[in-house]
């Protein structure tokens, strides 16, 4: 009897090979789930939320995180998969694959008396020599085509191939425009906006900012070309006070004064704002935009109207920082010293009415530091995949800035661990050298998921894989077309390398923390009620 059901009765306790079946069968039943989904070739799943609401998604990390998952185990590495997403913004299917293939390879020797410490010490050295390869491996490529290259191998495993072609040229361009050089990339300054409207592949990259509000004013131009754009968070309209005040007043000429004292407040800001524009612009043809965190009244918004300004009131705070960056000049919080260097200045600004919502453009930005990509689809759940896509896609092309480096995708990486694994499983002397083995046999699990997923037989295709691999002395992958060993290299099939050193890591500290699990306790204070 467990020493916790003296002091719990009710307490429900799960030891030894008890406890290991419970945390493999949990790991393998996850595996199962994901495994479909694998690769450019995976299957999508269908969610269904309580409100009826539909999501289409082959996306480990969406399905992870909408999935209700009761099992502690599955619940445990479910959150290491999608924290993986959070670090690197790939690799979640992955993550679950290899966990799952590991405490099943690892299951089989410990059946035959192996200690789970020993297997959990053996996959620490596997882990090492991984390293090792995947190091060996990565090839430095950081030009546009090499990003091109990498945005559309992790797009594919999301999206439909043509999709996927058609916005890997989007993300790739977003995330150059924003790129500083000494900087870390910060991909908030690319805006991913939404309309529901056109179809998937209508999809584009704007080169400037979308804004999902316009002007407020029946008057004011819907389209403005040579535009000066002043960004400011100013209050154009009355001011309650912050302390409770009263005013009192003897006559009707007394309340007179008070009110016009009151509305010369907001005109003398509205007339800054008049003689700037009157400054910059003069009698030519040039536009002059006001874009504003605060509110604008309609008073003020008449006056402005009258001088041909096209006035937008309350801005998200977000987007003033991104204005900022793609039309230039700097955002005032004050209108008292303000001059024509404090604008910005973009060739083109307009509004797109869709419905009852509208949309505010601006575009034609001399050197545009900060993007939108502007998602369109015919119905919501479209809208939401793409949009899961362009984020992984961001990040792919972001760690490719970053690392430096990329190694070789489908499949390549695995088959070139197992052969090293199997190498070097001779230098390793003891019992480990089964944990090292099991590792090994562990890593094809990714080959053998895209070969079924691509409808071919995953031995065969393990088969003409490795049998290429040792005639040639570089990375062998799976074609998913043909079935056939084939150069990712040559085909322009990259993966991230922080994104497999990320996998190569969380996998194997996670799966040996569960191997030397021999107690699995239910027993908190809820347990003790009734």
């Amino acid at each position: 009897m467990a020493a916790v059901k003296k002091l719990n009765p009710k307490a429900e306790v799960a030891r030894a090979a008890q406890a290991l079946d419970l945390n493999i069968s949990a790991a393998m039943g996850l595996q199962d789930v994901l495994r479909t989904n694998l690769g450019p070739k995976g299957t999508m799943k269908m969610l269904v939320g309580g409100a009826g609401d539909i999501k289409i998604t082959k996306d480990g990390n969406v399905l992870l995180h909408e999935m209700q998952i009761q099992h502690p185990t599955a619940s445990l590495i479910a959150r290491v998969a999608t924290a993986q997403d959070d670090i690197t913004g790939d690799g979640t299917t992955s993550n679950v694959l290899i966990i799952g293939e590991l405490l099943k390879q690892a299951k089989v020797y410990i059946g035959d008396g192996l200690h789970p410490r020993i297997a959990a010490e053996g996959f620490d050295l596997a882990k090492k020599k991984a390293i090792q390869v995947l190091d060996s491996m990565a090839q430095k490529k950081c030009s546009r085509d090499d990003l091109i290259n990498v945005a559309r191998t992790s797009l594919r495993t999301k999206v439909k191939s043509s999709l996927a072609d058609h916005l890997t040229e989007c993300i790739v361009d977003a995330v150059l425009a924003i790129q500083k050089e000494g900087e870390a990339i910060d991909l908030h300054m690319v805006e991913i906006m939404t309309m529901e409207h056109k179809t998937d592949m209508d999809t584009q990259l704007v080169k400037g900012i979308v804004m999902d509000h316009g002007a407020r004013h029946p008057d004011m131009k819907k389209k403005v070309t040579d535009a000066f754009i002043l960004t400011c968070n100013v209050s154009l309209e009355y001011e309650k006070s912050e302390v409770n005040s009263g005013f009192f007043y003897k006559s009707a000429d007394q309340r007179e004064k008070l009110v016009k004292a009151e509305r010369a407040f907001c005109d003398d800001k509205v007339q800054q704002i008049i003689d700037l524009k009157r400054e910059v612009c003069g009698q030519t043809d040039k536009g002059f935009v006001v874009i504003n965190q605060k509110g604008v009244d309609p008073n003020s918004l008449d006056a402005l109207a009258r001088e041909g300004i096209v006035a937008l009131r309350r801005a998200k705070r977000r987007n003033m920082e991104r204005i900022v960056l793609a039309c230039g000049g700097t955002a005032v919080n004050s209108l008292d010293d303000l001059s024509p260097k404090h604008l910005g200045h973009a060739g083109l600004f307009y509004e797109h009415v869709l419905g009852d919502d509208k949309f505010s453009f601006i575009e034609e930005c001399d050197n545009p530091q900060s993007v939108t990509i502007l998602i369109k689809g015919p119905n919501k759940h479209t809208i939401t995949q793409i949009k899961d896509a362009v984020r992984d896609g961001l990040r792919a092309v972001k760690n490719a800035v970053e690392d430096q480096q990329v190694v070789p995708g489908a499949g390549s990486m695995e088959i070139a661990i197992y052969q090293a694994l199997n190498e070097y499983k001779n230098e390793v002397r003891g019992k480990a050298r089964l944990g090292v083995e099991a590792f090994a046999t562990a890593m094809l699990i990714i080959p053998k998921c895209l070969a079924q997923n691509a409808g071919h037989d995953a031995q065969d295709c393990l088969v003409k894989m490795l049998q290429e691999y040792k005639g040639v002395d570089r990375p062998v992958g799976l074609d998913l077309t043909t079935g056939e060993a084939f150069y990712p290299a040559e085909a322009g099939i990259w993966d991230n390398y922080c994104v497999k050193k990320q996998l190569l890591n969380s996998c194997t500290v996670i799966s040996s923390n569960l191997l030397i699990v021999d107690e699995v306790m239910r027993a908190g204070m809820s347990s003790l009620k009734g």
